[in-house]
């Protein structure tokens, strides 16, 4: 790194001292002064050598090194006449635009040619002469710099973006290429380039950073606290570069401080966390450039190496996948391999040979245990390391031995290549998973020895020491892991099925046997069955004695406590009749009962759990399995109707999954989800929720047939109504919205006010927090809109409502409160009821194809003449005719709309599309409407007007284009609109009025919606 060279005096005096010329406050800010070219003089043979080597070194990159070896010019003229011809090019230099490569190459030259220089000088100076003035001597290299740095620094602060970007850029590409630098000038470059680092112009600030990255390295303490220094300069260096990596818009500045970094404990948080950068290219770049460079992973910290590999490994961008991959298999294991050796004991750059205990190292290092477990990053990381290392899959082998002292990570490694073999590659890697894996009889011989070492582990597992403890839980991971394989195995040897058929039976009736490991012995024991009908009865039945042996561990053992209150209490006759025994007596078996109950708790929730786990892998009809009929009597009604919340909440569970294999038990038990939900807690409700929605996916005739019940329709879509608002719990809120959305997008629920409530919910600055609610509507609502031509209509219906809803929303939040501008809701609102976007073709309208591209038959226009209906009604209802306004006063003033409101409407009425592909008689309805609200001049500005008046003439065009035979509407047979009146639609016209009742004092009410209705807490039918 370039460090500051202290001459002759101390670093504040010579700043003192220094001319004006040099210093940052001499402003010569225009682009005339900032690039002045001094008196040319005669031509001299120094100045024809000298443009004539910066005319070659801008041609070409090519024989720059042999340019700059030219120095016996600088020895012939003189040191001061080269100079000064030296700055003169640089001084040309600084109007060269970016686009002209022939800059790049001139300050590429320089930057080498001063570095060659500086380093032939500095051979020439002894070492005793350096330790005697304890500061780097003067020699002609370094004047010719400080000569080119004393030009340079005043053009930093230049008005012309074109100046400060090339003087900016030479002071970047010199700091990076020399040793050291003077000390004065090294404060002013520090300044500058600070300065600079606020540049509104990204491509100066990628070269200040540049610059800057070089000088943070060699921060010290006496910078920041200098008095005389900047303002950055008091913060310190490295912390404003950390600000702007942080908070730079441009994505290149971030990328170039990535790269420029010095790498310390205290940047490297920052650095890493550029993984969740915006920018694809910054993530690569992290990936493939920084982690590799940073040397060994192990110094990382554990939940760093598994977020790193997590963010990577996940990343939308296919290059950043990629990137990760190649850093775990080849950096990563490299590092747990050590350096390979060569024959003299150096180290060498060639990859070691596959180890299997490096491998083991490197799973150990990401925490293989918890990184693979549920949702975890280890098996997509070894995937991708068997798909780039063959050597390994060629190299590995399981023998007995193996077999014998399982870990973790080993059989980790065994399950992550039967995966890759059986997954990957198409199958080309089938052959060799079957040639390394052992057969199913000796795989269950495997699995049942150290399942027997798990279940003695867990009887005495209250009695053991922490450490013990923990090897409890890593042989839980290896019984999981082998499991895992055995769920992927073939069946077809006979022998070995049944041997696997014996072992799951045996060790699914062991009740201490822990949730994760009995739902995949469920799921494995689905897979030795066999699919067809027979073998999935066959699977009940086993899975039903199952449940009853571990029930009978509570039966079994009453007779023996009966045993011993019988001995007590004949003891207690025998002994002496004194008062203390008897309170002793009620208090230990007071004790055992509530042991007993315990247990016994605990026993029926593991028989609901394998009930669960096995309804979740069948699919036949209820009534025609006997054993299920015989499961959902015996046990999952008595659960449900508990006084034990836990064992009452997995039954409900079980019923759930009851009610998808037969539609009748679930029509009978719908309302006793839906009160699950009213008067359940959050967990219940977030339970509720998804059964309710997995019910209505599996019989949607529930819900949308003729004859369905409509006070149980009323109080399902209430229950979703509730949920969408229910902000305090996000959880419940997220389930809600995500279950609404499947149900809407496979046409289960039909509802406008529910749509309606989606999309104000999509607006609300309440939202914003919950992650979850929001991604589901950002993907909702316009595929929703874009798919079918009714869910479009719909969308066109609620349109005016939303922008209703929203302004007045925004009239009631707070000034310092983020709200989505009405402007934006207004143009997603045309936007996703554009017919042009749909999907879906039909007979009436055409839109995208499957490859993105226009439609070749005419759009329906109907969609956007049905919202600019809505729209313009919603605008032109901002007053009452005089008949009415002496009655219905406070009516109108309510109906009345905003005027922010109503420019935003007529706004969205101006932006429709206009198709000739509809009926005559919306095209006449809907320009009769521009036209009034033309004549009522509604709109408040200029351009909401013209935009008015375009929609209209294209109507009118596409109104003749239809052919209508329907004259325009003479002036004498229309009530003129006057401002404060009420157009009532006549008798039978499409357009819809609000029915409205009076009362006995005149005064008119509004229907109540059905969302009013749903989320009316005091209904009767709720």
């Amino acid at each position: 790194m370039p460090g500051r060279v202290s001459a002759r005096a101390s670093a504040a005096s010579r700043l003192a001292n220094k001319p004006s010329s040099q210093t940052l406050n001499s402003r010569r800010t225009t682009a005339a002064s900032a690039i002045a070219i001094p008196e040319e003089g005669p031509s001299s043979s120094l100045r024809i050598r000298i443009c004539s080597v910066f005319s070659d070194a801008q041609k070409s990159t090519a024989g720059h090194r042999k340019l700059a070896g030219r120095r016996q010019t600088q020895e012939e003229y003189g040191e001061d006449d080269f100079n000064v011809e030296v700055a003169r090019c640089v001084i040309r230099l600084m109007s060269v635009k970016k686009s002209e490569a022939a800059g790049d190459r001139i300050i590429r030259f320089l930057g080498l040619f001063l570095k060659r220089a500086s380093d032939q000088d500095a051979a020439l100076v002894s070492r005793v002469e350096v330790e005697d003035t304890q500061s780097f001597p003067e020699t002609p290299s370094t004047r010719l710099t400080s000569h080119i740095l004393s030009i340079l620094i005043p053009l930093l602060g230049s008005k012309e973006k074109v100046v400060r970007y090339r003087a900016t850029q030479l002071v970047a590409h010199i700091i990076n290429s020399m040793d050291s630098v003077d000390d004065d000038y090294y404060h002013l470059i520090r300044m500058g380039l600070l300065k600079r680092v606020r540049d509104k112009e990204s491509v100066i600030r990628v070269q200040a950073v540049l610059g800057l990255g070089r000088l943070a390295g060699n921060e010290g303490e006496e910078d920041q606290d200098d008095p005389d220094s900047d303002i950055d300069d008091a913060n310190g260096l490295l912390q404003t570069l950390l600000e702007v990596l942080q908070n730079d818009p441009s994505a290149d500045v971030r990328r170039s401080l990535l790269l420029n970094l010095p790498l310390t404990p205290n940047t490297l948080p920052f650095l890493l966390e550029r993984a969740r950068d915006v920018d694809p290219a910054i993530r690569r770049a992290l990936y493939s450039r920084l982690l590799p460079a940073l040397g060994d992973f192990r110094h990382l910290s554990l939940s760093m190496r598994e977020k790193l590999l997590r963010w990577g490994l996940r990343d939308r961008d296919e290059n950043v996948r990629k990137a990760t991959g190649k850093l775990f298999r080849g950096r990563w294991i490299e590092d747990c391999a050590g350096p390979s050796k060569a024959e003299d004991g150096m180290e060498t750059e060639q990859a070691a040979p596959p180890q299997l205990d490096s491998l083991l190292e490197l799973l150990e290092r990401i925490d293989v245990v918890n990184s693979a477990a549920g949702n975890g990053i280890a098996a997509e990381a070894m995937k991708e390391f068997w798909q780039g290392r063959p050597d390994y899959r060629d190299a590995i082998s399981f023998d007995d031995a193996f077999w014998d002292q399982l870990t973790p990570e080993s059989i980790f490694v065994v399950r992550s290549f039967n995966d890759f073999c059986k997954e990957g590659g198409d199958g080309k890697f089938e052959a060799l998973g079957e040639e390394k894996m052992p057969e199913v009889t000796k795989l269950a011989f495997f699995l049942q020895r150290y399942t027997n070492d798990l279940v003695n582990s867990m009887r005495y597992n209250d009695s053991l020491s922490e450490n013990e403890q923990e090897d409890t839980v890593e042989k839980e991971f290896v019984v999981e892991q082998l499991l895992h394989i055995a769920k992927a195995l073939d069946y077809a040897d006979e022998i070995g099925r049944r041997k696997m058929f014996a072992l799951l039976r045996e060790t699914l009736a062991i009740a201490e046997l822990p949730e994760d490991i009995t739902k995949l012995v469920v799921d494995v024991l689905r897979g030795v069955c066999g699919t067809e009908a027979a073998g999935e009865r066959e699977f009940c039945g086993i899975v039903l004695e199952a449940i009853a042996e571990v029930h009978d561990n509570v039966v079994t053992e009453e007779p023996k406590a009966e045993e011993d209150e019988s001995f007590h209490s004949a003891r207690s006759e025998l002994s002496s009749d004194t008062t203390p025994m008897k309170p002793k007596g009620n208090a230990d078996n007071g004790e055992i009962d509530e042991a007993k109950a315990i247990k016994e708790i605990m026993i029926n929730m593991k028989c609901l759990h394998i009930a669960q786990c096995m309804l979740e892998n069948v699919g036949q009809d209820l009534q025609q399995n006997v054993h299920l009929v015989t499961m959902l009597n015996n046990l999952v009604v008595p659960a449900v109707r508990s006084h034990e919340a836990p064992i009452r909440e997995r039954g409900l569970l079980c019923l759930g999954l009851c009610c998808l294999l037969d539609k009748a038990l679930a029509e009978e038990n719908l309302t006793l989800f839906i009160h699950c939900f009213t008067k359940g807690h959050d967990a219940l409700q977030v339970s509720a929720l998804h059964i309710l929605c997995d019910i209505l996916s599996t019989h949607p005739d529930l819900v949308t047939a003729d004859h369905v019940d409509a006070a149980l329709q009323k109080s399902v879509y209430k229950i979703f109504s509730k949920g969408l608002k229910a902000s305090h719990t996000p959880d419940v809120q997220s389930v809600a919205t995500t279950a609404l959305c499947k149900l809407m997008l496979t046409s289960v629920v039909r509802d406008e006010e529910l749509l309606k409530q989606l999309v104000i919910l999509f607006f609300e600055p309440t939202s914003k927090d919950n992650a979850a609610v929001t991604q589901a509507l950002s993907y909702f609502l316009p595929v929703f809109s874009h798919s079918k031509r009714e869910y479009m209509e719909m969308m066109a219906t609620i349109a005016a409502s939303v922008v209703h809803t929203q302004v007045n929303f925004a009239d009631e939040m707070d000034e310092d409160e983020e709200i989505v501008g009405v402007n934006v809701v207004g143009n997603m609102l045309v936007d996703w009821t554009d017919p042009r976007k749909l999907v879906v073709l039909d007979q009436a309208s055409a839109g995208w194809d499957e490859a993105g591209g226009k439609g070749v038959t005419g759009v329906d226009g109907e969609i956007h003449l049905t919202l600019a209906d809505s729209l313009l009604e919603r605008a032109l209802s901002h007053g009452c005719s005089s008949k009415f306004a002496a009655d219905f006063q406070k009516f109108c003033a309510n109906l009345s709309s905003s005027d922010q409101e109503k420019k935003i409407l007529l706004s969205m009425a101006g932006k429709i599309y206009v198709s000739p592909n509809a009926r005559t008689e919306k095209l006449q309805t809907v320009i009769d409407l521009f036209a009034e609200a033309i004549d009522a001049k509604v709109a408040p500005d200029a351009t909401t007007r013209n935009g008015l008046n375009k929609v209209h003439q294209a109507l009118t065009k596409a109104l003749g284009e239809a052919g209508s035979v329907r004259p325009s509407i003479d002036d004498q047979d229309v009530d003129q609109a006057v401002p404060g009146d009420v157009t009532m639609p006549e008798e039978g016209s499409d357009v819809e009025a609000t029915k409205m009742d009076v009362d006995v004092d005149g005064a008119m009410h509004a229907q109540d919606t059905l969302l009013e209705e749903l989320v009316d807490d005091d209904d009767g039918g709720s």
